[in-house]
């Protein structure tokens, strides 16, 4: 499973800028479908019933890019115009095969740095932990 679009969403928004930059002069001319913010529902799972339900609304930004007839898509916590736009460019030198292992390579990395993130924050939170004994 390919977790790319994934990996962009959570990037950190100024390396993300920063790499789509340098992909625009080689994907030449490319139309913007959409580019916006909004409101979105953020769907929870109660874990006891299963039941789904919305736990309140999250800004979101939202970039939507189009070249010839392969399209690129972003979707960012927050108001970020400009790094949705950055990762829709990503989806779309991917898609499109331009600078495909430059791409790849950042994806890679980001995701690696991301898990080591996560990890931290696990390890962190495991610390806290306490057991307690029931009578």
């Amino acid at each position: 499973m390919d977790d790319t679009l994934s990996v962009l969403a959570r990037v950190d928004a100024e390396k993300l800028k920063t790499f789509a930059e340098t992909l625009i002069p080689d994907l030449g001319e490319i139309e913007v479908l959409q580019s916006q913010s909004g409101l979105v529902m953020l769907p929870m799972r109660d874990t006891a019933k299963g039941v789904a339900f919305h736990l309140g609304e999250v800004l979101m930004s939202e970039a939507h890019i189009r070249k010839g007839e392969v399209q690129g898509y972003g979707m960012r916590r927050g108001h970020d115009l400009e790094a949705s736009m950055a990762m829709a460019l990503v989806d779309l030198a991917m898609a499109t095969g331009v600078r495909r292992a430059d791409c790849k390579a950042f994806c890679d990395a980001q995701a690696e740095a991301l898990q080591q993130a996560d990890d931290d924050v696990l390890r962190r939170v495991e610390a806290t932990r306490v057991n307690m004994e029931t009578f």
